[in-house]
């Protein structure tokens, strides 16, 4: 309550804030974002903005409709004059500015209080006045409704409808729709959330009951096709750009194809790689046991959760080439279930 009551005098003394999440927003970046927005501009009448480091992928885009976005990308000298005239920033569902990549910049030397709200580990706390911090959360979704609860002095019908709705909406990507990472907390997150008139139902058609064909049918083909499973309960999948190319993908349909494999019953962990601008994106998944975090910290430049990491796999730095990246992952992964040594 005294971190709260500090974040309350804070919103209180300032009217121009920005919102900023990390690049390539998924889920809970995006309902975060947008739910902090909503609240701030329909609860407490302030000029608060969104932005994001790149564009909102398609399938997401829902969460923010109707309040002020602004993809950095498309309009970087925007981005850091908002930055730039801001009183105070709110930078969530990140733990290091870097993650912000080249907003990272204009963020540090940005003369406005800053404030952190967060659910991954070990976060770099030095540009923050006031922090957030709970890795144990669901997500920054889940961290997040509880603070607004208390700033509402635990009377949640304050909040406004689409600010609830975007919390729910962001919780229930980041734990794959409660498959994941769940505890107590956010099943009364959920029930109240649901008591008080969220439509969970339209959620859920927007998120899982929409994609695009061509979305459906990448996801198949790499199913399929592309999908590598060791002997040893770790598999693996490679998108490259020209596939991504070929599949008509959008940024970001690629959210949730990580997940798949671990359905099967011999596959401990999953490791996917996308290719984007001369470099692997890593996305790593796993079951109790095996954890994601410590390959993605020992491998791939990464970090994350226990069950849910990501990193980078860069070449020539880490491979000599793209077309050594599947030799490297049978590599590596069989030294770290071995305890052996990754670099």
């Amino acid at each position: 309550m005294e971190k709260t009551s500090s974040l309350n005098n804070i919103l209180s003394s300032a009217n121009k804030l920005t919102v900023v999440v990390h690049t390539h927003p998924d889920g809970d970046a995006v309902g975060s974002g947008a739910a902090m927005v909503s609240y701030l501009r329909e609860r407490l009448g302030k000029d608060a903005m969104l932005i994001v480091p790149d564009a909102i992928p398609s399938n997401l885009a829902f969460i923010a409709e109707g309040l002020p976005v602004l993809d950095a990308c498309a309009s970087p000298e925007k981005a850091a004059e908002r930055i730039a005239s801001s009183e105070l920033i709110l930078v969530q569902d990140l733990n290091d500015l870097k993650r912000t990549e080249q907003l990272s910049a204009a963020l540090e030397s940005a003369k406005a209080c800053k404030v952190l709200i967060d659910h991954h580990l070990n976060p770099i706390l030095e540009p923050f006045s006031l922090v957030f911090s709970e890795p144990e959360r669901s997500s920054t979704c889940e961290l997040l409704y509880f603070i607004l609860k208390d700033l509402e002095k635990g009377d949640a019908s304050g909040i406004p409808a689409r600010c609830k709705a975007a919390l729910m909406t962001g919780m229930t990507t980041d734990t794959n729709n409660f498959a994941n990472s769940v505890g107590p907390d956010t099943l009364v997150m959920a029930s109240e959330l649901l008591k008080a008139g969220v439509d969970r139902d339209a959620i859920i058609d927007k998120l899982y009951h929409s994609d695009r064909e061509e979305r459906s049918k990448a996801f198949a083909d790499m199913m399929a096709n592309h999908l590598v499973i060791l002997p040893s309960g770790v598999s693996y999948m490679i998108m490259t750009e020209e596939m991504q190319q070929a599949y008509g993908l959008e940024p970001g349909e690629t959210e949730g194809l990580v997940n798949l494999p671990l359905n099967m019953e011999k596959v401990r962990m999953n490791i996917f790689l996308r290719e984007e601008n001369g470099l692997f994106r890593v996305s790593i998944r796993s079951k109790r046991g095996v954890s994601a975090r410590q390959l993605a910290a020992s491998a791939f430049h990464g970090g994350g959760h226990e069950l849910a990491a990501g990193g980078k796999l860069r070449w020539p730095d880490d491979i000599p080439d793209r077309s050594c990246a599947a030799t490297f992952l049978e590599e590596i992964t069989a030294r770290f279930l071995r305890n052996e040594p990754t670099k």
